[in-house]
């Protein structure tokens, strides 16, 4: 993500119908994520998150308390937050391999359980309990489909533009945890 300002970001964002409010016969998940934008949200969510950023590492703490890599070496990711509790969330890892046949639809077995595993995208409305530092995510679409109409709460420290959260432990006992820097 690097050479991207927050101004060319913006842009494709609104150049892809992100930033724009849905149509009439916009999808239900479209709709629902209008109307929690058009939602009260608290001053905290627009001073301390609101902005773009891009990820620094995607670990994973084990239970013996080695770390490990969740998206590969060197993966790569956006996090948008807008000023109505809006959000977007990319991670990828940057060693998933091309598809042999250059097209999405002829991909083999294991191609696309790389492409699954090694990416995880949604999108929804937050909300930030600065008091307790956690963010509530409610997510409206997802790459995981089990995840759509969910909600997690995901504590947070945020500190000299850095922003980690610390999911909470898988049923293998690992813990996710993410950093991300905030673009100026």
């Amino acid at each position: 993500m690097k050479g991207f300002t927050r101004t060319t970001l913006a842009a494709m964002l609104i150049a892809t119908g992100v930033l724009s409010a849905p149509s009439q016969g916009a999808p239900p998940a479209l709709t629902a994520l209008a109307s929690a934008a058009d939602a009260k949200v608290s001053p905290s969510v627009k001073s301390e998150l609101t902005g773009t950023w891009t990820l620094d590492y995607a670990d994973v703490i084990h239970p013996d308390g080695s770390r490990g890599h969740d998206y590969g070496e060197k993966p790569i990711g956006i996090l948008i937050i807008d000023a109505s509790g809006n959000y977007s969330q990319q991670i990828f890892d940057t060693a998933r391999p091309k598809f042999a046949a250059a097209e999405k639809a002829k991909g083999t077995e294991e191609e696309y359980k790389a492409a699954t595993i090694g990416a995880s995208s949604h999108f929804g409305t937050i909300a930030v309990d600065t008091a307790t530092h956690i963010i509530t995510f409610n997510l409206v679409g997802s790459t995981y489909p089990n995840q759509e109409g969910s909600t997690r709460k995901i504590p947070y420290t945020l500190s000299n533009g850095l922003l980690v959260n610390k999911s909470p432990a898988r049923a293998n006992g690992d813990v996710p945890v993410t950093e991300w820097k905030r673009l100026p």
